[in-house]
C-alpha cells in the first residue's frame, strides 16, 4: 500500500531531490557567501521540504498507519524556516544548532521509511543513503560547529547536493516501478 501511494506520488519525491540540488548547486556556486544569506536559503529550503512532507502526509492519512511521521517531518521543516526568517540575529553557532537537530531527525524518518519500503520494493537503499546522509551530516555540524562559514557552506551543499540525487533515483525508481505495474495489470493488445 504505501509503496503504491509513494510510486503514484513519485514527482512529489523528485520535487524535493530538485529543490535540494538547486539549493546545494547555489552553496557551492557562491562560495564567498556569507552564512546569513545562506542560512535564508536553507530556510526558504527547510520551509518548501516541509511544506511537500506534510502534503504527503496528508495524501497518505487514512492509506497509511505511519503516515504521521511525515507529517512530524514536515513540521520540523517549517518549524525550522521559520525559526531562521523570525530571527535572523540568532548567533550562526545557534542556528547551525538547528539545522543539526532538522537533518538528524530527517535522517531518522527517512531510514524509517526505507525500512518500511524494504518488505515491498528492492534497492530502498537510496532512502538509506539519504538518511545516513542527514544524520551525517547533521553530527558533523553538531561536532563542529565553529568551523568556518566557508567550510558550512561547503558541508551544507555536498549534504543538499547528495540528498538530492538520492531523492531523485528514489523518485524515478517508484516511477520505474509504476510503469512495471502498470503495464503487468493492463497489458496492451497486440
Amino acid at each position: 500500500m504505501l509503496l503504491s501511494v509513494l510510486s503514484r506520488n513519485w514527482w512529489a519525491l523528485a520535487i524535493r531531490g530538485i529543490l535540494a540540488l538547486l539549493f546545494g548547486i547555489m552553496a557551492f556556486g557562491w562560495p564567498g557567501i556569507t552564512l546569513g544569506v545562506l542560512v535564508l536559503l536553507f530556510g526558504a529550503y527547510a520551509i518548501w521540504d516541509g511544506i511537500f512532507a506534510i502534503a504527503s502526509a496528508i495524501t497518505h492519512k487514512g492509506k497509511e498507519t505511519r503516515w504521521w511521521a511525515l507529517l512530524i517531518e514536515g513540521i520540523l521543516g517549517i518549524a525550522a524556516g521559520i525559526l531562521t526568517f523570525t530571527w535572523p540575529g540568532l548567533t550562526a553557532l545557534v542556528l547551525l544548532y538547528i539545522i543539526a537537530f532538522w537533518a538528524i531527525v530527517t535522517g531518522i524518518f527517512e531510514i524509517i521509511a526505507a525500512f518500511e519500503l524494504r518488505k515491498e520494493i528492492k534497492n530502498e537503499w537510496l532512502l538509506v543513503l539519504g538518511g545516513i546522509a542527514s544524520i551525517v551530516f547533521g553530527v558533523l555540524l553538531l561536532f563542529y560547529p565553529g568551523a568556518g562559514a566557508l567550510a558550512v557552506a561547503w558541508w551544507i551543499g555536498a549534504y543538499a547536493i547528495f540528498f538530492g540525487v538520492m531523492m531523485l533515483g528514489l523518485a524515478f525508481r517508484l516511477r520505474s516501478w509504476e510503469r512495471d505495474v502498470l503495464h503487468h495489470a493492463h497489458p496492451r493488445a497486440a
